[in-house]
């Protein structure tokens, strides 16, 4: 199982789950980050948190503890 934290930078991985519950989960969702979506991982910041991801077309700037909610392949 791959989390969104450990994908290498400048790889491109599509969304397989959502994990967690509740209102972290539909933010994440509301951000357009769905099943079967794609994201490019940009960047990471100097200490690693937050990552910077394109998703849908827009770039995005996610928290490593929510981003280890979705799992990718």
């Amino acid at each position: 199982m791959l989390r969104l934290p450990d994908v290498k930078l400048g790889k491109t991985v599509k969304v397989v789950r959502l994990h967690g519950n509740g209102a972290v989960k539909r933010r994440i969702m509301d951000m357009g980050i769905t099943r079967d979506c794609e994201i490019y991982v940009r960047k990471a910041a100097p200490l690693g948190d937050p990552i910077q991801i394109n998703v849908r077309g827009y770039e995005l700037c996610i928290r490593k503890a929510d981003a280890a909610m979705i799992e990718v392949h």
